[in-house]
């Protein structure tokens, strides 16, 4: 079901259930939090990019698992959205930078992961949507995530109509970060990916993304608060100063 690969300090989660189109079940699921758990304290891994194997990033949920859904409790669905909800969790607060390189559809709970990571880079002809109110599901994880990152107006008109959007739509929302060629995206990725894990520290980009979760819900004086703690938190690190050092003396940084 997926695929981990490792290469100069990058961690490459290639999902590979190709038969159902990476669609999600409860197993696949469990399979994805399970390498992130893995990944997360790998010394190796400074940055997170998941990917595809097939023409599809995610499919969305599986149909065999929908079809399971119909017999479910209340207090059974409460367990199983739990479920989900905790991939989209480790995914959003993975403390190293994650990328979604996305070369196909990403529908739903697809489309979710791909909102969850940092930065995201698509095909033009992937396509991204939020289909759930389509089958009478409400979009409820997904949008936690979607509101924070393009705003509340530009996510209402994705998850009240579930309507698909091409990669160039998706990018004039926001959801993707660039439109790149199937035949380039995978250097492009590469190539970012080294960039940033050459040139960032590992420990500001844990505290950074931090801050920035806990920021979203404060006021102006309380987010002030964090930000100073934060910035003198990291003030006692080696790497700021490391990274102080080389400002002085103007030695270039590899981190």
């Amino acid at each position: 079901m997926l695929d981990i690969e490792i290469r100069k300090r990058v961690g490459y989660l290639t999902l590979n259930r190709v038969e159902k189109k990476n669609a999600l079940n409860f197993e696949f699921i469990q399979r994805i939090k399970t390498a992130l758990d893995e990944l997360v304290i790998h010394p190796q891994v400074k940055l997170l990019v998941i990917k595809s194997s097939s023409d599809v990033f995610c499919a969305g949920a599986d149909l065999e698992y929908l079809i399971s859904l119909k017999n479910n409790s209340y207090e059974n669905n409460v367990s199983d959205t739990r479920h989900i909800a905790e991939l989209f969790d480790k995914i959003y607060n993975f403390p190293k930078l994650t990328i979604a390189q996305v070369e196909g559809h990403a529908i739903a709970g697809g489309c979710g992961i791909a909102t969850a990571c940092d930065f995201c880079y698509a095909v033009p002809d992937a396509k991204f949507g939020y289909s759930e109110v389509r089958i009478g599901f409400v979009p409820a994880l997904v949008s936690v995530y979607l509101v924070k990152k393009i705003g509340e107006s530009k996510a209402r008109e994705l998850l009240l109509t579930g309507k698909l959007v091409s990669g160039e739509e998706a990018y004039r929302l926001g959801i993707i970060n660039a439109i790149v060629t199937k035949e380039a995206i995978q250097d492009y990725v590469d190539d970012l990916a080294i960039q940033m894990v050459e040139t960032t520290s590992e420990i500001s980009i844990r505290e950074t993304k931090k801050l920035l979760v806990h920021l979203h819900d404060k006021s102006w004086e309380e987010a002030i608060e964090l930000a100073t703690i934060a910035n003198a938190k990291m003030r006692e690190t080696g790497d700021f100063k490391k990274g102080l050092n080389s400002f002085i003396e103007k030695v270039k940084l590899i981190w």
